[in-house]
């Protein structure tokens, strides 16, 4: 009875909290834990029944591990594997040292209405879709009409068949998902800043310390714990890439696939042509099983490191 007093004591002091907290928990329980079951889709060979999609699930065939073979025995295994994991290794480093970069750059602005101007220029791009993205990615790259190569005609140069090169697409890809998430990933960063206590860089400033030695000795080390848990939250999806980014930005074209199919846009094509529901759950499950695992070891080696760090 005492515990019961006790934790009822706890929910009214923290009443506030749970409420602000209570729309995510259940979008979380309504869409991440109560379609968990579904994950034994990734076990059989789906086929709909009339008598209702439970049903269906129940009535179709238990095959295993076969559904996995769709991924590790087709001959782009490696190549899938290889671009998504290699992209999202990039993304994770350059993203977060740029990110960590504007973050510091925008809060030494000493204009503070300039300052929000500024971020909300970087900020802007996060809430466009991919696929106005891709649009204004073709107004560069267009042959005909594409501005690049319009300034490479007016210099006298050749254009370039941009959609029919491979080797120009990992920068391109590149540049794009940080133009795109930079602005959003500053933000993070910049409240990190925000919340350190100012007594520090007025200590800083009485021993005669110059700005790049406050960003060096007090800026970075004092939101380095945000830094960790954000780069291994990101590990945990290393596995998984951004589907507007890998399909819609190169128009889906087939010379481009050596350097731009991933696992997300490997299994949609899949499904696309054989409809093999079972196919894409186990595409799905297999990442999240390899994003469990490396979000639990990054955390133990941090936790290793500097157990204060860790995520838990």
């Amino acid at each position: 009875m005492g515990s019961l007093m006790r934790w009822l004591r706890t929910v009214n002091r923290n009443m506030a909290l749970l409420i602000m907290v209570l729309p995510g928990a259940v979008w979380f329980l309504l869409f991440c834990y109560l379609p968990m079951p579904g994950v034994i889709l990734a076990f059989k060979n789906y086929r709909f029944s009339r008598d209702g999609f439970l049903a269906s699930i129940i009535q179709s065939e238990w095959v295993g591990f076969k559904n996995f073979e769709y991924l590790f025995k087709t001959e782009d295994a490696y190549i899938i594997v290889r671009n998504t994991v290699l992209y999202n290794a990039v993304f994770i480093v350059l993203g977060t040292a740029l990110s960590v970069f504007v973050a510091i750059l925008i809060h030494e602005i000493a204009n503070k209405k300039l300052a929000k101007i500024y971020q909300t220029g970087m900020f802007l791009p996060h809430f466009l879709s991919w696929v106005i993205v891709s649009y204004f990615v073709f107004s560069f790259l267009s042959v005909d009409k594409g501005v690049l190569n319009q300034l490479l005609r007016y210099f006298g140069a050749d254009p370039v068949y941009w959609y029919s090169e491979t080797k120009y697409w990992p920068f391109i890809l590149v540049i794009v998902y940080l133009w795109k998430s930079v602005g959003y990933g500053s933000v993070i960063y910049l409240a990190a800043i925000v919340g350190i206590d100012k007594s520090y860089y007025e200590a800083a400033m009485i021993d005669g310390a110059n700005k790049w030695q406050q960003i060096c000795r007090i800026t970075v080390p004092m939101i380095m714990p945000v830094i960790i848990i954000m780069f291994i939250l990101a590990i945990g999806g290393i596995f998984r890439a951004d589907f507007g980014l890998f399909y819609q930005v190169p128009r889906d074209t087939g010379a481009l696939y050596p350097v731009t199919n991933v696992i997300d846009t490997f299994v949609y094509r899949g499904l696309k042509v054989t409809g093999d529901i079972g196919m894409s759950t186990a595409a799905g499950l297999y990442q999240a099983v390899v994003g469990f695992v490396l979000v639990i070891t990054t955390n133990f080696i941090v936790r290793k490191i500097n157990k204060e760090q860790a995520l838990f």
